[in-house]
This record gives structure tokens, C-alpha cells and sequence, in this order.
């Protein structure tokens, strides 16, 4: 999904936006990270301030927090957890920003692609497996400075309705 929303609009706005398009219902433990550039969680903001069990940190509650106050720079990555009981996510990155232009305070969606994975798993489903980690060794093998071919890309692959 490709959403739209002011740099003014709270993080619970675009909470709000998400579960409303994705046919999901509010959940006890949803909340957002704000991540690195290698998707290392920094911060978290959470729905209510009785999910805080880490008296030390910060505590930054979606209603009070806007976007702006995290969200700045283009490329900035955070991600939203949607399933609290499987630690699911949607990976988040801010791609453009834009000046001028008048937004519903609500938010919206811009492009959508395909469903939105279910919010909560069944117990027939198996659960989504973990990454394994990749050493240094294969990690320069796989991700050098190389890239890719681009005839190897499948543009087909990547149709979005607008």
C-alpha cells in the first residue's frame, strides 16, 4: 500500500488508517517501531501507556506523538506491528514528502496491491519462519557491490493498480 498522511496527523491517525484498510480490528500490543537504516528497532510507540513495561525508556503513546515528531527525512524506516500474538509487521518507509499539498486529516490511500495478510493466525496456518542469519562470508557473496542484472528483474510481477 502506498498511504498518504500530514506530518501533523498522530501515529494513532495512521494506526487508524492501517487496521480501517486492512479489515483489521484494534489489538492489545499493536503499536510502531521507528527502525535504522538496517531495521533495528530505536524506539517504539505504543497504543496505550499500560503496554510500557520497561520503566526506563521513553514512553511515546500514539495519540500524543505526530508523524513529524519521528518522520523527517525520506528513506526513514519504521515498521508496524498488526499482530501482537505473532509479532507480525508491516515494514514501513517514508518515500516521499511533499509540500502544499492538502490531505484528509483521516489519511488515504494512495495505490494498493494486493490483500493484506490475515491480522490474526489460525492454528492450521503455520507460522511465518524466521530469517536465518547469514555470516559475514555469504552476506558479501550475496549482497556485494554487484547489484543485480536487470534483465533478471520480472517488471510483470510488480503491477499496481492506481
Amino acid at each position: 500500500m502506498e498511504l498518504k498522511i500530514d506530518a501533523d496527523a498522530s501515529f494513532a491517525d495512521l494506526h487508524r488508517l492501517i487496521i480501517r484498510n486492512c479489515g483489521y480490528s484494534e489489538a492489545h500490543g499493536q503499536r510502531f517501531f521507528i527502525c535504522d537504516e538496517n531495521w533495528r528497532p530505536t524506539r517504539r510507540i505504543l497504543l496505550s501507556d499500560e503496554e510500557n513495561v520497561n520503566i526506563d525508556e521513553d514512553v511515546y503513546l500514539m495519540d500524543d506523538t505526530e508523524l513529524g515528531a519521528f518522520l523527517e527525512d525520506e528513506g526513514q524506516r519504521f515498521a508496524y506491528r498488526f499482530d501482537p500474538e505473532e509479532r507480525r509487521m508491516f515494514l514501513l518507509e517514508l518515500t516521499e514528502t511533499t509540500f502544499g499539498e492538502r490531505i484528509p486529516a483521516e489519511g488515504i490511500v494512495n495505490r494498493r496491491h494486493g490483500h493484506a495478510p490475515s491480522q490474526f493466525t489460525t492454528r492450521e496456518e503455520p507460522s511465518p519462519i524466521a530469517p536465518t542469519v547469514v555470516t559475514e562470508e555469504l552476506e558479501e557473496e550475496f549482497y556485494g557491490e554487484d547489484g543485480f542484472e536487470e534483465e533478471d528483474l520480472d517488471l510483470e510481477g510488480f503491477d499496481i493498480l492506481e
